[in-house]
């Protein structure tokens, strides 16, 4: 079974990231993150809030990603399921690489 076939037929799950002693699934830590974040804004109105949030996860998982897959980023596009073309516009984007 090669790398793309591997990634196709498993079940889809739930990210789970590891919190001092709990699982928390990764939408659970993004709830939690939007939660404080509305905290501290004292009654000020949050603004371009869904591109702040794209932004910040999208760049550690494409910085992650091409850690993981050594810079390839044919494997790497593969692992996203995106093309190399908007890999490589991510990666200029947000300048990795």
């Amino acid at each position: 079974m090669s790398f793309e076939d591997t990634g196709r037929s498993m079940k889809r799950q739930a990210l789970m990231v590891g919190k001092e002693s709990r699982e928390d699934s990764l939408a659970d830590c993004v709830r939690d993150a939007l939660n404080s974040y509305f905290s501290q804004l004292d009654g000020h109105e949050p603004s371009g809030l869904y591109q702040m949030v794209m932004e910040e996860v999208e760049r550690p998982l494409f910085q992650t990603v091409m850690e993981h897959t050594g810079g390839n980023q044919t494997r790497a596009a593969a692992l996203l399921g995106i093309s190399r073309s908007t890999l490589r516009k991510k990666l200029a984007r947000f300048e990795i690489g």
